[in-house]
Formats: structure tokens, sequence, C-alpha cells
């Protein structure tokens, strides 16, 4: 099957899609919030064309995935994934997670995917470990308040939210002279929307107060970190460079002037390292 769904331990139905020659090496993605695998068409119609088997899922409650009103956490998220790479058995992979997806990344490969002996590397593309939220461990992270904002913006109209969100700072659209995408924007907020509310709400939870510090830690494959130093989601010097430094085998990449959504707005230069990373 080239997609479908699998059902977890606790009985969510997840969505993933699973393109190219079995035999090959998998590249499995991971998306952000509140998106879908979708966000990930430029790097898996490239892989696939460079002879790769791709991989990616639907988060739980985001994209096609069952809308469950439980388990929108680090630690569910984490288990769906290796639930898809259980069920398509796949080994010697490459986990590709960008921004929330980063977080995922990095618990399935701490938790999961080394312990089984499934993960080959692993990518951080402005992703959100070790943690978002300001802490006294981590006392440049972004104040509660940030989060308690997206709460309200997403509970009081989460479709006005999300098209502010993709039109101005994930892309940096907001930028002067940023040349603005409006179907990037519509694409956006059409994989937003897809999903479940609730599932975006807590998510938020999610993504901003878990501390991964020991997932990083845990991670012994080889590791790219990438970010751009334009990102206005994720800080890079409380993300790419602290994952950087608490990663046993890491290497940093750092874009100047590269959005969040880089992944979309800079995929010739990202797809490119990515291979490159992989081939290495």
């Amino acid at each position: 099957m080239s997609s479908g769904f699998v059902k977890t331990k606790d009985g969510t139905e997840i969505f993933y899609k699973d393109w190219g020659p079995k035999d090959a090496q998998p590249i499995v993605f991971h998306h952000g919030w509140p998106l879908s695998s979708d966000d990930w068409d430029a790097q898996m119609l490239f892989f696939l064309a460079n002879g790769y088997r791709v991989v990616a899922h639907d988060r739980r409650g985001h994209g096609r995935s069952a809308q469950v009103d439980f388990g929108h956490d680090m630690d569910h998220y984490a288990a769906d994934a290796s639930a898809v790479a259980e069920h398509l058995d796949l080994k010697n992979a490459v986990h590709i997670g960008h921004s929330t997806g980063g977080g995922e990344v990095a618990r399935y490969v701490a938790k999961f995917g080394q312990p089984q002996g499934r993960v080959a590397k692993a990518v951080l593309v402005s992703a959100v470990p070790p943690i978002m939220v300001k802490t006294e461990r981590y006392p440049g992270g972004l104040p509660i308040s940030v989060f308690d904002g997206l709460r309200a913006g997403l509970a009081a109209n989460r479709a006005q939210f999300f098209h502010d969100v993709a039109a101005g700072p994930f892309y940096g659209f907001n930028r002067a002279g940023a040349t603005v995408m409006a179907p990037v924007i519509d694409n956006w907020w059409r994989q937003g929307m897809m999903g479940s509310a609730l599932a975006h709400y807590q998510g938020i939870k999610a993504f901003s107060e878990t501390d991964q510090t020991d997932d990083l830690k845990a991670i012994t494959v080889p590791t790219l970190v990438a970010q751009g130093d334009d990102d206005q989601i994720v800080p890079y010097k409380n993300a790419a460079e602290l994952q950087a430094q608490l990663l046993p085998h890491a290497t940093l990449k750092v874009y100047k002037g590269f959005p969040h959504g880089m992944l979309t707005t800079h995929a010739d230069v990202l797809n490119a390292d990515l291979l490159a990373f992989i081939r290495s």
C-alpha cells in the first residue's frame, strides 16, 4: 500500500504515506504544528526521485488522522510515529522532523527508534527542543504569555489566526521586501483547518512545555541540526544552538535570513543539504 492507516495501541487511526521502492533506505518525515504530512511535499518528491523510500504520517488530530480527544502530548506523538515505523517495518531509517515534528523525532529516536535498532540518522529542522518556554534551566526561552496568546487566538477564531500565522511570521512574509506567496499561505491554512481545533489547542502545551533535554542527550546516531537565523517562531539560539550542544553527534547548520518555514521557501537549498548529510 502506498498510503493507509495504522491503528495504535489506544485505538487511534494514524494516516500515513509510503512511496517508493520498499527495499530502498527509508526517509521518514515528521510535520510541524498544526499541519500535516503534506507540508513535506517538496522533500518527498525530491527524495523519491533520488531513489529513496519516503514515508510521512499525519499526527493524531492533524490532517487525515483520527480527531481523538486524548493523547495530544509528545509521548503519544512519538508512540504513534513508532506504530507507523513498526507497521511498515522500517529499518536503517533517517527521521527528519520540522518544528513540533523535531520534538517528535527526538522522543521517537530516544525512546523507540534507537532501542529497536531502526534508526540510522536524524535531522532536526527549525525544531522545538530542548524546550520553548522560559524556565530556570533555559532562561532564554519565551514567556508562557506567548503561548497563552496562541491559545487565545486559536480559540477565538482559528481560521483567522491560522491565516495570520502563515501570512506573517511563519514564512517571514512580514519582512520588508519579502516575496509573499499567496498559494503557500492558502496551503498552510488548508492543512491547519483539516485538523482538530482541540488537538491544535492542546498541542501548544506539548510543543512549548515539554523538556526534551534527556531525549537529545540520549540520541547517539549522527544528527543534522538546521535552522534559519530569522526564525520568528522558534528562536534559534534557544533551539538549534542548544540542540547542537546537547546531542552527542551533531552537525549544526544555521542559514542566514531563512524563516521558520524554510523547508517550503528554500526547499532547493535544504533538500541538497539533507541529501548530502544522508549520503555522508
